[in-house]
């Protein structure tokens, strides 16, 4: 057996990222996780793994563009944003 078993600061650390975004992926339905006992979260390392595949952001091959001519990934906050992209 290849598997290795973290707690959650343990895979936080190794994933270098926060515990508490881990633990509330895990109990939100994102993440896969392991729970033993009484609800105790633990990953594997296959578990980390898919963790980095799903948060994996590739490039878009051909960017998409919205009616207001920003691309799907920009992220816009009130109109006077969304109207400098259009003038």
């Amino acid at each position: 057996m290849d598997l290795e078993f973290f707690e959650p600061s343990e895979a936080a650390a190794l994933m270098r990222c926060s515990e508490g975004w881990l633990r509330d992926g895990a109990a939100a339905g994102r993440f896969p996780h392991a729970c033993w006992g009484k609800g105790k979260i633990v990953f594997t390392s296959e578990h980390i793994a898919e963790i980095a595949r799903l948060s994996e952001i590739l490039p878009a091959t051909h960017p998409l563009r919205t009616d207001h001519g920003a691309n799907p990934g920009t992220r816009l906050i009130g109109t006077r944003a969304r109207n400098r992209l259009v003038s």
